[in-house]
């Protein structure tokens, strides 16, 4: 498939199921993130993964965020959005003072990233679809996520499946070999 098909086709799968793209599918998405652009070399983006049972502690967190008065339904239905692909990517602005690069444009290179990623998960047959909500926007999320204040929620969360897994958090890059002119990427993965 060809960029232009790619971009040209390329659609959102709002349901998805198991299982969740295999580590070789992962690589592709994440080394497609970052070919975003990114004035200055700023990597103004973070990723974390959530899967597994983090996407019940997750669904807790989104619970818990909700107003004191938040009906049953609605504690039952924040619960449950995690839990509607196997695999969640969190997409984190991470905004820097830079004399020339302002916010707006790190936010915008951070949701060029999370574009790539959908691309490349298209071009691969994985089923993926952006899916942001006030909750990406809630300080008390931000902080159960481990976010510092300088970084935003993109606020987008790309859920995906392979067509056809807040138990630990560790940090992992890709050498700099595997991505011609791009230093290291942060990846945190959850579940």
């Amino acid at each position: 498939m060809d960029a232009l098909d790619a971009l040209l086709n390329r659609v959102s799968a709002p349901r998805l199921c198991e299982p969740a793209p295999d580590a070789a599918q992962r690589e592709l998405l994440f080394r497609a993130a970052l070919r975003a652009p990114d004035h200055s070399q700023l990597r103004p983006w973070r990723f974390l993964t959530i899967e597994g049972a983090a996407r019940e502690q997750l669904g807790e967190l989104f619970a818990q965020a909700l107003p004191a008065d938040a009906s049953p339904e609605a504690l039952s239905k924040a619960r449950a959005m995690p839990l509607r692909a196997p695999l969640l990517v969190v997409v984190i602005a991470r905004v820097q003072a830079h004399p020339k690069v302002p916010a707006q444009e790190q936010v915008l290179a951070a949701g060029c990233a999370a574009h790539g990623i959908l691309l490349a998960a298209y071009v691969q047959g994985i089923g993926a679809v952006w899916r942001t909500g006030e909750l990406a926007y809630n300080a008390q999320v931000a902080a159960g996520l481990g976010l510092a204040r300088a970084s935003r929620s993109s606020p987008s969360s790309i859920w995906a499946r392979r067509n056809a897994s807040c138990a630990y958090r560790s940090r992992w890059t890709w050498p700099t070999s595997s991505v011609p002119g791009r230093i290291n990427a942060e990846v945190a993965r959850v579940g």
